[in-house]
């Protein structure tokens, strides 16, 4: 996976890596993304799902451009997402919208793989209310071809439009892409950040809307009845025509 994504960045090492990119051919091509938060927010936004408006005062619901922490070395910036799970299934996630503009064709199927980034707090092997602070801690991606929401369902808890499943289960247009224990030993609750690297292929194509616009989609699905703090660093995708 790592090599596949690796030719890519190879392919369109002539512009800025953090630029939305096309490898030019005939038919259907390939669409690829290389964004680094260092250099801003390049396009992507932040939401919530998975609680309830009467639990949203004490989430602690925060996300933004932000500071890297200092320990990781590394200046600059990164997109920081962190939430108190009072509802034992706090989704937080970033979202991204492409279009023509970016290569994307009208009704047309994507497989999709993934290389991120992100800077995550939460050690190996520790114990957690409800989980672990790392691997109960999902990392998903994915996409979906309609505009991603978060509204009210019948038990007036806020719910995204797109399939996801929960927690360790993935859904139709968004899967598990890993976790967030980041291998380190340090449980404690002001442990130094490290950068840790996932890769991922989702295993169902998405498809484009009628219009040639998708939304990327990557996040994380908690089981960890705790606070769980990230700075995204990096996101590359790759869009195969199928």
């Amino acid at each position: 996976m790592r090599a596949v994504l690796l030719l890519l960045a190879f392919v369109t090492v002539a512009l800025p890596a953090e630029s939305r990119r096309r490898a030019a051919g005939r038919g259907p091509a390939l669409v690829t993304i290389q964004d680094d938060f260092r250099n801003g927010q390049l396009g992507w936004v932040a939401d919530f799902a998975d609680y309830s408006p009467a639990s949203a005062p004490t989430m602690e619901l925060d996300a933004g451009m932000r500071p890297l922490p200092p320990e990781l070395g590394t200046p600059g910036t990164g997109f920081f997402l962190t939430g108190h799970n009072r509802s034992d299934d706090l989704f937080m996630f970033l979202a991204k919208k492409l279009t023509q503009a970016d290569g994307i064709l009208p009704r047309q199927a994507y497989e999709l793989t993934f290389r991120i980034v992100l800077a995550s707090n939460a050690g190996s092997h520790c114990i957690g209310a409800g989980g672990a602070p790392g691997e109960s801690v999902y990392l998903k991606a994915g996409a979906t071809g309609t505009e991603p929401q978060v509204s009210l369902d019948d038990s007036n808890h806020y719910q995204v439009n797109f399939d996801k499943a929960n927690q360790s289960q993935s859904g139709m247009e968004v899967s598990v892409a890993g976790d967030i224990a980041n291998g380190t030993s340090d449980c404690s609750g002001d442990a130094p950040f490290v950068s840790i690297e996932r890769t991922h292929r989702h295993a169902q194509p998405v498809t484009s809307s009628p219009f040639g616009e998708i939304w990327l989609i990557v996040g994380t699905d908690s089981g960890f009845e705790g606070k769980t703090t990230l700075y995204y660093q990096e996101v590359e995708a790759a869009l195969t025509p199928r």
